[in-house]
């Protein structure tokens, strides 16, 4: 009996010390970002999933600039969007509108999407358009079509903007697609806790954590930060 109850001990421990370790980890993960020494400039991408941010204690605690999720290929605008871009002008934050382009929609229905959806602001950020795979589009174009529609749609929404634009690259869609080699513009790449290399030019921001956790702010956020 009592070697029966040692041994219900002995696991006990075993799966408490398991616990306590994974919850320091999951802390680290969620609260670490790039040391500002490196990275004086450092951001947050938001989207609907992050309810309604507070951006005046998010500016005060060291949000320099958020991206504003704004459009969903040609189908869906983020409904946070509108109230986002107020509150975050109103609290002084820089901001800029981010396109999650869609292989399964043409250039132009998602030029038109993010035109009616984004006011010209010229105090904004470049538009960023993110490129990466979704359960939803199960289609692959040839490189040669993709390279076309996002000439197409990136000279429509630039001509909006009047800035050029920043594509965030995922590591699978570059890998497929090659898009930093043919477009040039400034390029912002993904790497949790790594500084990523995937792309054929140095990077201008990147996702240094996808899964940060702060204050005045729904849920995790992606963390990004400007090469100096």
């Amino acid at each position: 009996m009592f070697g029966r109850n040692s041994k219900l001990i002995r696991w006990g421990a075993l799966l408490l010390g398991l616990a306590i370790a994974s919850f320091v980890v999951w802390s680290y993960v969620t609260a670490w970002a790039p040391a500002r020494d490196a990275y004086p400039v450092q951001g947050i991408v938001v989207n609907a999933s992050n309810g309604q941010p507070e951006w005046a204690e998010l500016g005060a605690t060291g949000v320099d600039f958020a991206y504003l999720t704004a459009v969903e290929g040609a189908g869906d605008r983020d409904p946070q969007f509108q109230n986002n871009l107020a509150a975050v002008q109103e609290a002084g934050i820089r901001f800029g509108a981010l396109h999650h382009f869609d292989l399964c929609r043409s250039a132009s229905e998602q030029a038109t999407m993010f035109i009616t959806s984004v006011p010209r602001n010229d105090s904004a950020l470049p538009p960023a358009v993110q490129l990466d795979f979704s359960e939803g589009c199960k289609i692959r174009p040839n490189r040669a079509l993709i390279l076309s529609e996002l000439a197409t749609f990136l000279n429509q929404i630039e001509a909006h903007s009047g800035t050029p634009a920043i594509l965030l690259l995922t590591p699978a869609f570059e890998k497929e697609y090659q898009v930093s080699k043919s477009i040039d513009r400034n390029i912002w790449l993904e790497g949790n806790g790594m500084s990523p290399d995937y792309s054929a030019r140095p990077w201008v921001m990147w996702t240094a954590n996808a899964h940060r956790r702060i204050t005045g702010i729904d849920g995790a956020v992606r963390w990004v930060v400007v090469r100096k």
